[in-house]
């Protein structure tokens, strides 16, 4: 019998880095997965292959679009090659997946390819799907086996018609009308990605507003332009049915006047969140206790009930963010080396890759608001900014949220092209504490998309935005 300082179950980005990290600190680890390739659900079937379809449908739409008002002309029309652009995001995937088999061999972590179970809480039988099972020990164990598609009690998801994230990744079809039940991240990059390809697409959403977890005002925004690129929204809606009749998909819904609402089409997603991920576990033979949640309770070092088990990621409480994930397996690894990492949850940024990208940190002002914390707003809309008139990009605003008596910033949200990379300099300096007039006082190059985040800074400090 192999034995290990530390044992991963699981291989996303969560599980990975945790192993890497162990690893690098000295740690004899290993590594186990269910599946035939490494790095969990955001590798092979979530934020890599869904950015790769953002990403061609990006080019597809702007080429049928915008590029004649650039001067550019395709005078034999443009066709849409759906197996090829599937083909190159199954490359994407394939490169990605390879390249974390290449680090588990340069930082000479062991791979085993199986489920992962617990015989008690040192040793670790993997059963894979051929083959013989075999046991491990491991002194200390990271759970890091992620999440899978959630769905409603009554939906029957056939894999065909009636689909997950997953399958919808794979679909090899333009679909005519996609239905998408959630307006949340997942259903809004994937809605887009189609309504790009040509389907016509009907987002039905149980809360008030898409995004409901973030700022109101980015909610607002990406609804007016996700409508104007001709998706639709039904917000307020109550999912009661999801039937498949032929070959179309029929769902029954309430408004919130209880007044049945019938929508028809040939494919529905389900994208109502994500569950923890723990089948086949048996956490139960560890001692490691799981909430009525289906996550797995810990304590501030990320330890389970069982002091030498430790869980990271999507199957723990707070976001199911790939990042988030990574961030506690390198706080559980120098946890386990004795050294005291820390992370900030308030600071761990959350995007929507559709375009305009959506990124946001720290507090909403909905939550200042119920908090009753003074505060003052900052806002620079994006359309005033030279390089998204060149670029065409003028869509969104920067907003940041500054204390009213500190001036240290306590929020900022973006809507707007490169979102996702803009955030990481309010990350760096809500980190740092800095007030909203350190970002005003900064030099930000020009022509940028950045500079729009110094003109929200000089708005919450005195009103003094240059440009608007």
């Amino acid at each position: 019998m192999k034995s290990y300082d530390v044992a991963v179950i699981g291989s996303g980005p969560g599980g990975y880095v945790a192993a890497i990290r162990c690893a690098q600190l000295g740690m004899k680890t290993a590594i186990i997965e269910k599946y035939s390739t490494m790095g969990g659900t955001c590798l092979n079937v979530g934020c890599i292959p869904s950015k790769a379809l953002l990403d061609s449908s990006h080019h597809y739409e702007d080429t049928i679009n915008s590029l004649e008002e650039h001067g550019i002309e395709v005078p034999e029309g443009v066709k849409l090659n759906i197996k090829k652009m599937i083909e190159r995001k199954d490359t994407v995937v394939e490169t990605t997946t390879k390249g974390i088999e290449y680090l588990m061999n340069k930082n000479k972590i062991d791979t085993y390819q199986g489920v992962g179970s617990f015989e008690d809480k040192t040793h670790i039988k993997i059963t894979p799907e051929k083959g013989e099972a075999e046991t491990i020990e491991a002194k200390k164990t990271i759970i890091a086996t992620g999440s899978k598609p959630a769905s409603l009690p009554f939906i029957e998801i056939d894999k065909k018609n009636i689909i997950t994230s997953t399958e919808l990744l794979s679909l090899g079809e333009v679909p005519k009308h996609l239905m998408v039940i959630g307006g949340g991240v997942i259903g809004l990059e994937l809605g887009q990605v189609y309504r790009r390809l040509g389907a016509e697409v009907t987002v039905i959403e149980y809360m008030d507003r898409i995004i409901p977890t973030m700022d109101k005002d980015q909610s607002k925004e990406l609804r007016k332009v996700m409508r104007k690129q001709g998706v639709k929204f039904a917000l307020s809606h109550q999912v009661k049915s999801v039937e498949k009749k032929g070959k179309e998909v029929l769902i029954k819904a309430e408004d919130k006047k209880g007044k049945e609402v019938e929508f028809k089409g040939d494919y529905c997603l389900v994208s109502v969140g994500r569950k923890p991920y723990t089948e086949g576990l048996n956490a139960d033979k560890a001692g490691v206790k799981i909430n009525d949640r289906g996550q797995i309770e810990v304590n501030e070092k990320l330890q389970t009930s069982t002091e030498n088990i430790y869980a990271i990621g999507d199957v723990v409480k707070g976001a199911m963010l790939a990042h988030k994930a990574s961030d506690e397996g390198i706080f559980v690894a120098e946890t386990i080396a004795g050294q005291k990492p820390h992370i900030d949850y308030n600071l761990i940024p959350g995007v929507v890759y559709t375009w305009p990208e959506v990124a946001s940190v720290g507090k909403t002002e909905e939550q200042l608001k119920k908090d009753k914390v003074e505060y003052k707003a900052g806002k620079f809309a994006m359309r005033a900014l030279g390089r998204s008139r060149a670029s065409g990009d003028i869509d969104g605003f920067v907003k940041i949220l500054a204390d009213k008596e500190t001036d240290e910033i306590l929020g900022a949200h973006i809507v707007g092209a490169r979102a996702a990379d803009m955030i990481a300099e309010l990350v760096v300096a809500m980190e740092y504490r800095a007030s909203a007039e350190d970002i005003a006082l900064i030099s930000h190059a020009h022509p940028t998309y950045s500079e729009a985040i110094r003109e929200a800074a000089m708005d919450a400090t005195d009103s003094r935005p240059i440009h608007i």
